[in-house]
C-alpha cells in the first residue's frame, strides 16, 4: 500500500547531497535511499518490533553560498513535477509543514510563483510487515506410555497462548525539498520515516505528521 503526494510551499523544499562534487543532487524518484536498509529482524508471534514509533532523519544542505537565505523571507507551496498521486493525509501533512517552516523563521504569506523560497514534499506508506494471521491459543502434546508389567499412563501438555495477533507494520516516509523560487536552485532536502502498527491510536494520522515534520526541521536548516 503505497500513496505519495506532493505540495507546494513558498519555499520550494529541495534537497542536495554534497558527494564530492559540489551541487550533486539526491534521488527524487527514490527519496529513501540512505535510510538503513530492513534488517531482516522479525519478532515473535504477538512481539512488539522494536523499530516501532522510532523516528529516523537524515537532512542536506546544498554546497551553495546561497544556503544563508534559508530560514529567511517568505515561503510557499510549490507544484511537483513528479506522478505522485494524492494521499488522504497530504492535508495533514501540509499544515505540520507550514507550521515548521514558521518556527524556522519564515513567512508563509507568499503567493507560489513569488520571489523567495518554495517547498515541495512527498509522502509515502508502505507495508513493512503484513498482519499477523489469527491462531489457535490453545495447544500442546498427548503421550502415552505401557509398562512392562501391564500398567499405562497418559501425559497431556497445554500451552496456553492468548496473545492477540498484530496489525501491519507500516513506513510512513515524508520528503521535504526547498528551493529559490527565482533560479530553482535546490538549497536544502530532508528525509525522515517512522514505523508504527496500522490503527495504533497514538500514532495519528496527525500524531505521525506533527512529529515527523518536527524531527526533520530539529535544528534547520544544519545538515544531519
Amino acid at each position: 500500500m503505497t500513496s505519495k503526494r506532493s505540495i507546494p510551499i513558498a519555499a520550494a523544499l529541495v534537497a542536495l547531497v554534497s558527494t564530492g562534487a559540489a551541487g550533486a543532487q539526491s534521488g527524487w524518484d527514490s527519496p529513501y535511499a540512505g535510510f538503513p536498509a530492513d534488517s531482516g529482524y522479525r519478532p515473535g508471534y504477538g512481539a512488539r518490533d522494536p523499530r516501532e514509533g522510532k523516528i529516523e532523519t537524515a537532512t542536506f544542505l546544498a554546497n551553495s553560498a546561497n544556503v544563508s537565505q534559508l530560514g529567511h523571507g517568505s515561503i510557499s507551496l510549490a507544484s511537483s513535477d513528479g506522478s505522485a498521486a494524492s494521499g488522504p493525509d497530504d492535508g495533514t501533512f501540509e499544515s505540520a509543514l507550514i507550521d515548521q517552516l514558521t518556527k524556522a523563521g519564515y513567512r508563509s504569506d507568499a503567493q507560489p510563483g513569488s520571489n523567495g523560497q518554495s517547498v515541495e514534499f512527498v509522502v509515502s506508506n508502505d507495508v513493512v510487515q503484513p498482519a499477523e494471521p489469527p491462531h489457535n491459543p490453545i495447544g500442546g502434546d498427548v503421550a502415552v506410555g505401557v509398562g512392562s508389567h501391564g500398567w499405562g499412563g497418559v501425559g497431556l501438555g497445554l500451552n496456553l497462548d492468548l496473545s492477540k495477533p498484530l496489525k501491519a507494520l507500516v513506513a510512513t516516509r515524508l520528503q521535504a525539498r526547498i528551493r529559490n523560487s527565482a533560479t530553482h536552485e535546490l538549497l536544502w532536502e530532508g528525509r525522515a520515516q517512522v514505523l508504527t502498527r496500522d490503527g495504533d491510536k497514538r500514532w495519528t494520522p496527525q500524531a505521525i505528521a506533527t512529529r515527523l515534520t518536527a524531527a526533520l526541521f530539529k535544528g534547520f536548516p544544519k545538515p544531519s
